[in-house]
């Protein structure tokens, strides 16, 4: 166990839910992005209704210019902004609470967040003033106004100051030995969050740079392989960093729920390393169809490397549900290998929504995902639908869920006002959660089929070469939009009570604003700080280990079931 000292306690302010110790600008600071991160996934969730309502064959509402407006501004608004804004905000909690440090630098961060708001704002206003209008990955020869690569640097300068701003915070706990043995582990995790951060955010200044001076006039041609190569260092990146935080996160709410502790830390740590080191190459998966890399680097960063990153998700895997049964099976739910589980706090959305993201992001996105790096599955499946729906089983019903379960109870613990519409609450993470697998499931199925990745109309009605899909494809495409319009729904509830948490009354001191704590105040806080189970004899965790078989189970199945099917529906004849 990981003990910590409090040095200047006139610099923090002590949860009497929890014990915990918070930095008094860490407080502030974290209020300031998740509130701002909280209104772009508004912006971006609408957006993203237009969106789907577009691709919804019996609807088409936007004409082809606006639906490519809110298609950028959608992927901007929720890849980049709500994500990376958010990760900032808790990330300065993990760096400093757990150990009882104070933020180095509070005045550079509050710089930081305003060139953050600035940047993404400048962007946002040029997307919608039709401007900007070319995608997410804004691949060359699209070209956008300058003032919307501009945007995009300082976002993204904004992004990586924190990065340092952490480091030093943790280089200055370690001097003042604000706490003694190993960092704890979420902690340890918002460390190796901010060191992929940094490769991440400095990739983006590199090809962002040179293509805002191609907008202005000032270079003649940006090479569009050499883009596409430095941009998904960036781009993919991003969503590695979100990974670290959410994994971070995992960990953080099993203790905070339920005490539970890993059930090896040190396996843990190392899993956190080998994202450190192979989960980034997985942006590779991207590039498998373009002709300037060789075939044997493609391969090796898809597949040897890459199963590096994958050995690190099963580890998580594991882990985290397996410290939950452990915990839950100590206080007396042994019947069975799942009464831990269906006596788990389901009706709390912390839990809830926690849980669901654990299992989403498993099946949904791990799994496509390492499907997808396959050199032979990607050249078919690349530029289809499947694409937009494995990243909305990541990015959506993973890191998006679990940002939404942390929100529940972090925003209470750092207002000090009770949550805002609690039965609205529990409702967003089943209906966001359910109709955005829904639609990634579908999106993913009529992605097999050939419908397209980025086209706006999949009938085709203005094409001068006409191809119709089959009524199959149509039905593929219409589930999947409700699920969009669901998943949208359960958002807006997210938002709704989220905002009326910020703007609550504060409760008088005594009173609880944390929901279904399971450990008594202190007890939590101490276990945050990291330290693992003691073992019992026999199989300790017998139900995770069967949810982890068939998780293991359903991916060589469904990897290896690629192959038959996709030869049987895109044969060449």
């Amino acid at each position: 166990m990981t003990t910590a000292t409090l040095r200047n306690p006139q610099d923090f302010i002590t949860c009497p839910d929890t014990g915990q110790n918070i930095n008094k600008p860490v407080i502030a600071l974290a209020k300031a992005h998740i509130f701002t991160a909280v209104v772009y996934l508004l912006a971006g969730g609408a957006l993203g209704l237009l969106v789907a309502l577009t691709r919804w064959p019996a609807i088409h509402l936007l004409p082809s210019e606006l639906f490519y407006i809110a298609l950028t501004g959608h992927g901007a608004a929720v890849l980049l902004f709500w994500c990376h804004i958010f990760e900032v905000g808790v990330a300065y909690y993990f760096c400093t609470s757990p150990i009882n440090a104070r933020l180095a630098t509070p005045k550079i961060a509050w710089f930081s967040f305003w060139l953050m708001v600035v940047g993404s704002a400048m962007g946002t206003v040029m997307v919608l003033l039709g401007q900007a209008t070319v995608m997410f990955s804004a691949y060359p020869p699209l070209k956008a106004h300058p003032l919307f690569y501009l945007g995009v640097i300082l976002f993204a300068v904004g992004a990586l100051i924190p990065m340092f701003i952490i480091l030093a915070t943790l280089i200055k706990a370690k001097n003042e030995r604000t706490y003694e043995g190993s960092m704890p582990l979420a902690t340890f995790g918002t460390l190796i969050y901010a060191i992929i951060a940094i490769f991440t955010w400095v990739m983006g200044a590199v090809i962002f740079i040179p293509t805002l001076l191609w907008s202005m006039g000032l270079i003649s041609n940006i090479d569009p392989q050499m883009y596409r190569l430095v941009f998904w260092a960036l781009a993919h990146s991003t969503q590695q960093v979100n990974i670290c935080m959410h994994i971070t996160i995992w960990y953080s709410l099993a203790a905070i729920l339920f005490g539970a502790r890993p059930l090896n830390e040190k396996v843990s740590r190392m899993a956190f390393v080998l994202y450190l080191f192979a989960l980034q190459l997985g942006s590779v998966h991207h590039l498998l169809s373009d002709p300037g890399s060789s075939f044997t680097w493609r391969t090796f960063n898809t597949s040897y490397a890459g199963y590096l990153a994958v050995l690190g998700s099963l580890i998580h895997g594991l882990t985290v549900p397996g410290g939950i049964e452990l915990a839950q099976r100590r206080r007396g739910l042994n019947n069975g290998l799942f009464e831990w589980l269906r006596k788990a706090p389901w009706g709390n959305p912390v839990f809830s929504g926690f849980f669901m993201s654990v299992v989403f992001f498993g099946f949904l996105g791990g799994i496509t995902g390492v499907t997808m790096s396959n050199q032979q599955i990607n050249m078919i499946i690349h530029n289809t639908a499947y694409v937009p729906g494995h990243f909305h089983g990541t990015v959506a019903t993973g890191t998006t869920l679990a940002f939404m379960a942390f929100s529940f109870w972090f925003v209470p613990f750092i207002t000090r006002t009770k949550l805002a519409a609690p039965k609205l609450a529990n409702m967003s993470v089943w209906l966001f959660g359910m109709g955005m697998s829904v639609f990634a499931v579908f999106f993913m199925a009529a992605g097999h089929l050939g419908a397209p990745r980025r086209h706006w109309d999949i009938t085709f009605a203005d094409a001068a070469l006409k191809f119709d899909f089959s009524a199959t494809v149509h039905m593929l495409t219409t589930v999947a939009e409700i699920g969009a319009a669901i998943g949208g729904v359960g958002a807006l509830f997210f938002i709704i009570s989220i905002l009326g948490t910020f703007m609550g009354k504060k409760v008088a001191d005594g009173v609880s604003v944390v929901p279904q704590l399971a450990e008594p105040a202190g007890v939590v806080a101490a276990r945050l700080h990291g330290g693992t189970e003691p073992h019992i004899k026999g199989l300790e965790v017998p139900g995770s280990l069967v949810l982890c078989m068939l998780l293991l189970t359903f991916l060589v199945v469904y990897y290896f079931a690629q192959f038959k099917y996709m030869a049987t529906i895109w044969g060449i004849h």
